[in-house]
């Protein structure tokens, strides 16, 4: 699931999962139904504005690097620590999300590690297709909390993209009446769009129109 292939398959609104791809339309959340939101951000028209010139800013004192990904026991040590303060389900392991036992990875990945001098503390994972990215995970060290590592991370992947002249970044979904994904809009709104399933269009985000879409949802369900 490389280059091209991995391109349609995320303009269709089919995502990553373990060693398979995969959509889904509704997330239920305290007994809710809840409909889901996937984005892409088009990556030529991303601007930063004074909130992610900020957060590029603050960090610049770590060192990132962009490399193909290897699973390593110093990446698992860091997301076991990731998963110990967040209060939400999060998968069991790295390894777990990305592979789920198998030996072989179909997808091309990559990861952005961000160190403080020789210590890790972040690591944000992503895939390449020829014209897109798509991203599948980023944690970080919770004693760097007030860092914003996750929406750095976000930045980090989308500078990466734009410097190997691709169009899309894929950084998942959001979902309505839960909030808690809505940090995905960070790195730039306007530059983001929103899929409609039911036309296969994808359509500049606005609050409007993902309200829109979701009562159209509901209605259906």
């Amino acid at each position: 699931m490389k280059g091209n292939k991995l391109d349609m398959c995320l303009d269709m609104g089919y995502f990553r999962m373990h060693q398979d791809i995969f959509t889904c339309r509704y997330l239920v959340v305290n007994d809710a139904i809840c409909p889901v939101h996937w984005l892409r951000i088009v990556l030529p028209n991303v601007e930063y504005k004074a909130r992610q010139r900020s957060l590029l800013r603050s960090n610049a004192r770590f060192e990132v690097t962009v490399k193909p990904f290897v699973l390593t026991d110093e990446a698992e040590t860091l997301y076991a620590r990731y998963k110990s303060a967040v209060d939400f389900d999060a998968p069991e392991s790295v390894e777990f999300w990305l592979m789920n036992g198998s030996t072989i990875n179909i997808f091309d990945t990559y990861a952005v590690e961000v160190r403080d001098g020789n210590r890790l503390i972040a690591v944000g994972i992503f895939d390449n297709g020829t014209h897109s990215i798509a991203g599948i995970m980023n944690f970080y060290d919770p004693a760097y909390r007030k860092h914003s590592l996750g929406k750095y991370l976000m930045l980090q992947k989308i500078d990466y993209a734009r410097h190997q002249q691709k169009r899309y970044y894929y950084p998942g979904y959001m979902v309505s009446n839960y909030p808690k994904f809505d940090y995905k809009l960070f790195p730039c709104e306007a530059a983001t769009e929103v899929f409609d399933d039911t036309t296969g269009e994808w359509l500049p985000f606005s609050w409007a129109t993902v309200n829109a879409l979701a009562t159209d949802m509901l209605n259906e369900s």
